[in-house]
């Protein structure tokens, strides 16, 4: 949802009602993950996508419906092959989708939200999907009350509800999950009444490139294309120019082993080492490789990773953390041109991240969309 949320903003901020349908439930091979979503606003005008294009059209209809009734509903695609002219997901899978109506009179919260996110603050957006009660009803939930704002605005509908799903949604947004929880009328932990889904709204992973050359540009694109919020840093101000990088990357002028020690990391956190000069990539692989990150690589040859190994070695590093190094950097594509090799090196971050074996699948079986690691 997070790429349509801007659209979705004006629409709110001018008064204007839309229908929002979000991905709540997935099973298979489904084309879309929990969270995904698509609005129908002013003008029947149609933003985001809940399948790839399976079941939008019948997607827009029921919109259309909650639109004018105002009644959340739900709905559930799968696949069947007993009726040609069904609707349904071609792939195999399939996906639960809520859909209610956003106005600013039934979501109050819905305004803060869009500025929370869109200032790469954290959120996180209870929703009842079923159960006794207000199916569609919101409860927005931040890390903690700040500057007299309130932590929680909107309600699910008694306060022990409140108060448990707020409980847990700070849990989850700490780690950036998004998750479908249960619970009693009152907040009781059960199995048997309310089902609400909370939508973490966590900032942007971190992608790290060091070294302005021509490949880090080419990597800085497809960061920023992926969702990452991209940081090049190289010691040469001749190459850490703004100009040479798409504007929504940052450039900063640092020791790439300095401006490491001085950055918070994560387990989302990628970090790629273009630089291929010892006086840069030993200090500064010694930091990366004792500090959390998702990926972890390096340019270079295989003469070049095995003298970088050595020096590694002989600053102390160990053999779990030196198994953490993605060098030679990226999948074997055959690339040659930057934009090929930003290629190879995002197919590689895509694989580790989802657990992907990085070949052609055609020679694979079983689903095409495994389901997301836990946590």
């Amino acid at each position: 949802m997070r790429e349509i949320l801007p659209a979705l903003g004006e629409w709110y901020a001018a008064g204007s009602p839309f229908a929002l349908a979000t991905v709540v439930a997935v099973s298979r091979s489904a084309p879309r993950g929990p969270g995904a979503a698509m609005a129908v606003g002013p003008g029947d005008e149609v933003v985001g996508s809940v399948s790839g294009g399976c079941v939008e059209g019948a997607v827009f209809e029921l919109a259309q419906e909650v639109l004018e009734s105002g009644e959340a509903r739900s709905a559930t695609f799968g696949y069947s092959d007993d009726d040609a002219f069904a609707v349904g997901l071609t792939c195999g899978g399939e996906i639960t989708l809520l859909v209610r109506r956003v106005t600013t009179a039934e979501d109050l919260s819905f305004g803060r939200v869009v500025a929370t996110v869109g200032a790469g603050q954290p959120v996180t957006v209870a929703t009842v999907t079923d159960g006794p009660g207000r199916r569609g009803a919101t409860l927005a939930v931040w890390p903690d009350e700040a500057r007299g704002t309130p932590g929680t605005l909107g309600t699910l509908g008694t306060a022990g509800l409140d108060a448990a799903v707020a409980a847990d949604a700070r849990g989850e947004l700490a780690q950036g999950v998004t998750a479908t929880r249960h619970y009693g009328p009152h907040g009781e932990r059960r199995e048997d009444a309310v089902t609400v889904f909370l939508h973490s709204f966590a900032p942007p992973p971190r992608m790290l490139v060091f070294g302005a050359i021509d490949y880090a540009a080419a990597v800085a694109r497809i960061g920023d294309f992926l969702g990452y919020r991209v940081t090049v840093c190289d010691a040469r101000p001749v190459f850490a120019t703004p100009k040479r990088f798409p504007a929504t990357v940052e450039v900063v002028v640092d020791w790439p082993h300095r401006y490491l020690r001085g950055t918070a990391t994560d387990d989302r956190t990628v970090v790629c080492v273009l630089t291929h000069d010892p006086k840069f990539d030993v200090p500064l692989l010694e930091e990366a490789l004792r500090r959390p990150a998702a990926y972890i690589g390096t340019m270079g040859s295989r003469r070049t990773h095995e003298d970088r190994a050595r020096r590694l070695r002989e600053a102390g590093l160990g053999t779990a953390e030196l198994s953490r190094l993605r060098s030679p950097v990226g999948l074997d594509l055959g690339a040659r041109t930057p934009e090929e090799v930003a290629v190879s090196v995002a197919a590689e971050i895509v694989a580790l991240r989802w657990g992907g074996s990085g070949v052609p699948l055609t020679a694979t079986t079983g689903v095409i969309h495994p389901p997301a690691p836990p946590g």
